[in-house]
């Protein structure tokens, strides 16, 4: 438990060593999943509808005449237009992720507070996505709205704790 703890940035590998701080690692791993995990070009390139010239239009010029032509289902359609969805939402979101991360650093948050904030936002956009991507169902759709006020929060709050540290600094110089 201590190495995934130390793995995890929530806790230095001994005494005498510092906590390492994974900002750029969360940074770099959200812009990952924002830009490529999440981009529907890979799916709509493996049924046979991507359109380079214009792939945001795939979808609503060629989606419903794939199912028509029985290329591909109601259901994958409905799918791939939800995870276009969870991606242009996780693309809107990652410059707040950044934003709070950034600003934790300027602050002098310490690593474990950033690398904890960096974890509770990845595993909630992650079951942002998953519920997105796989849940059809009004009722369960509502663990998506969970997750993202999940994630927000935790950038919301990096950021209210972040300004006091620096308020603390300007008020004590």
């Amino acid at each position: 438990m201590s190495s995934l703890l130390t793995t995890l940035g929530l806790r230095a590998s001994s005494p005498l060593t510092p906590t390492p701080n994974l900002a750029a690692s969360y940074i770099l791993t959200h812009f990952v999943f924002a830009y490529f995990v999440l981009s529907s070009r890979t799916p709509k390139q493996i049924l046979g509808i991507d359109h380079n010239v214009s792939p945001r239009e795939d979808l609503a010029n060629y989606g419903e005449a794939a199912v028509r032509s029985g290329k591909i289902t109601q259901k994958q359609l409905e799918a791939l237009r939800r995870l276009e969805s969870a991606s242009a939402n996780s693309v809107e979101n990652f410059t707040l992720f950044v934003g709070a991360m950034l600003f934790a650093l300027v602050a002098g948050l310490p690593a474990t507070e950033v690398n904890g904030t960096g974890l509770v936002y990845t595993v909630a956009r992650v079951g942002y996505a998953a519920a997105y991507v796989f849940v059809d169902k009004p009722r369960l759709s509502r663990a998506r709205g969970v997750m993202w006020w999940v994630g927000n929060f935790a950038c919301l709050s990096l950021l209210w704790i972040g300004g006091r540290a620096i308020n603390s600094k300007v008020a004590g110089a």
